[in-house]
């Protein structure tokens, strides 16, 4: 992904990664959140190339998977930056969402 490229999928991630905190995560929330993981992962999240489909991945898995990245525990710089915008309402949100995908 080209760098401009890169700073408009986080500017848009901030935008979208707005509010309430629901532990459990909403599937609806994350639906609009993941407008920009679309990008890269496919609007279906079954990925392609270089980049792993997301689709119907465990929560759990998928939140551990995203804190690692914004620890830079796993190691991929567009990754690493988009997570790190995250809060962990979004990671449920998301989460949600992709576990639900078939």
């Amino acid at each position: 992904m080209k760098p401009k490229m890169c700073i408009a999928v986080a500017t848009g991630l901030l935008v979208a990664v707005s509010g309430t905190t629901n532990a459990a995560g909403s599937a609806d929330d994350g639906k609009i959140k993941a407008a920009q993981c679309a990008t890269c992962h496919g609007a279906d999240g079954k990925g392609g190339g270089p980049n792993p489909p997301i689709v119907a991945l465990d929560a759990a898995k998928f939140v551990a998977a995203m804190n690692d990245y914004k620890s830079g525990k796993r190691k991929h710089p567009i990754m690493e930056m988009l997570s790190k915008k995250l809060t962990d309402q979004d990671l449920a949100d998301l989460a949600a969402y992709y576990a639900i995908l078939k």
